[in-house]
């Protein structure tokens, strides 16, 4: 019989046994094969990681883009509202003029009139309104808003210290900002020797045989 595992005359001339052979070609075969899939792998790895941040990149610039444009457009009337403001208060300042014994007395050729300044007023307001400009008008003992309010004053008054005590100007606001800021003055607090606001006067002393408000002692 003959044996298998005889090397062939090539073989021999070369040193190379038959097992070592297949096992070294196969062992370099393998680690070849896992270092090239591990390369691949890391390119697919950075081609995704490029790719997400692409697409993040994209997302940012498409809702930035979108902000700017709701902006201008929200904010685009900013000056021309600003210069209506004058006519706001004008109108305002007029009809205030008008109390109602005014009204009254006035003669009927002339009531029309006022009635159309009023109907321009409201008019006005409400194109402002519809361009996102709204009007800011504080009441007396509210706090005071420094991003609404300018404080114009203090002086005493019946309202805690620090809150507002009159209101001078209103303000007016477009969105989210201020157009104008409110014109106030600040309460600061109850003037020296003032009784608190709906505080009671002190009773009067008395004295023993002595009745309060007859100015007469009597004797016990």
């Amino acid at each position: 019989m003959s044996d298998d595992s005889k090397n062939t005359p090539a073989e021999d001339a070369a040193g190379i046994r038959p097992e070592e052979g297949v096992d070294t070609a196969a062992d370099a075969g393998g680690e070849s094969g896992e270092d090239g899939l591990d390369a691949l792998q890391d390119q697919v790895n950075d081609l995704r990681d490029r790719l997400l941040r692409a697409v993040a990149d994209a997302d940012n610039t498409r809702k930035r883009a979108a902000r700017e444009v709701k902006e201008t457009r929200e904010y685009a009337v900013t000056g021309f509202a600003r210069d209506m403001l004058d006519i706001a208060d004008n109108l305002e300042r007029a009809l205030g003029l008008l109390g109602e014994d005014v009204r009254a007395s006035l003669p009927e050729n002339v009531k029309p009139l006022v009635e159309g300044v009023e109907m321009t007023q409201r008019r006005l307001m409400s194109t402002l309104e519809r361009h996102g400009v709204k009007r800011v008008a504080p009441e007396p003992g509210d706090p005071l808003d420094p991003n609404l309010h300018q404080a114009a004053a203090q002086i005493p008054a019946d309202q805690p210290k620090g809150r507002i005590a009159h209101v001078m100007q209103p303000g007016y606001v477009i969105g989210e900002r201020t157009l104008r800021a409110a014109m106030v003055v600040v309460s600061a607090g109850p003037a020296e020797g003032a009784a608190p606001a709906g505080a009671k006067p002190a009773s009067e002393p008395q004295t023993p045989g002595h009745k309060p408000g007859s100015g007469l002692d009597v004797e016990a």
